[in-house]
């Protein structure tokens, strides 16, 4: 029986109360082969909770620098062949990682992304399905110039990629993946879970509430630096 190919989860932590809830929902995956890698960005608070998982995750720690560099860590020390990212106070659903591997199989792409639910404080759902699906190549392409429907924590690509495209930049704090995906599109084909597999969770404490005036300076920022090279492919994709 050929194995299946091995997925680092890599969790990003920086004081996150739900940390633990979040490796559990990683532990209860249908997918056999994972590696759970949490990247501490320096955490004061909550690294504790990690103690009752040590012997089933690689625990990594670095001084504070942002949710890119706790990534690239992430990303440098995985031993699997695909990439999933799970922010620490979001819930994957217990078979988010056999899905996706299963879409890349029978799609024949690289990078797969998921609908999802958002969660409060509490764990309790308070949304329908939140889900951007793309009928066409070239509308995706239009709405990634516009903004980033693509939550991080719905991620699962093949580890190749960072090759080609290279790692998160540590320079943007708040849009690191939106810069990525931004990269990553004129390159790959991307495929798509309209059905929610994971629960992102909405609290104040977040980084989006928190620091919601940077974060839309930084967007601005990605998407001029991506601007040229997208009105390009969409040109390309419409034939003109």
């Amino acid at each position: 029986m050929v194995q299946q190919p091995k997925v680092s989860v890599v969790i990003p932590f920086y004081n996150c109360s739900y940390v633990d809830l979040a490796v559990e929902s990683v532990l209860a995956q249908t997918y056999p082969h994972i590696e759970i890698i949490v990247a501490d960005d320096g955490s004061t608070q909550y690294a504790d909770k990690l103690a009752p998982y040590r012997d089933r995750i690689i625990y990594v720690r670095k001084a504070n620098g942002g949710t890119g560099s706790a990534l690239n860590m992430g990303v440098r020390v995985a031993s699997g062949a695909y990439f999933a990212w799970l922010s620490a106070d979001d819930l994957f659903h217990p078979d988010k990682i056999a899905r996706q591997m299963e879409c890349l199989r029978n799609t024949g792409t690289t990078f797969n992304h998921t609908a999802y639910y958002y969660i409060n404080e509490n764990g309790e759902r308070v949304s329908e399905r939140i889900s951007v699906p793309f009928r066409s190549r070239s509308e995706l392409i239009e709405t990634m110039m516009q903004g980033c429907p693509v939550n991080g924590s719905s991620v699962l690509m093949d580890m190749n990629i960072f090759h080609r495209v290279g790692l998160f930049n540590e320079h943007f704090l708040y849009t690191q993946d939106y810069d990525m995906w931004l990269r990553i599109l004129p390159h790959y084909h991307w495929s798509y879970i309209e059905e929610p597999l994971l629960d992102y969770r909405v609290h104040q404490q977040m980084g989006s509430v928190i620091h919601n005036a940077a974060q839309n300076k930084e967007i601005s920022v990605v998407q001029s630096r991506h601007a040229g090279v997208l009105a390009q492919l969409l040109r390309k994709e419409r034939g003109q």
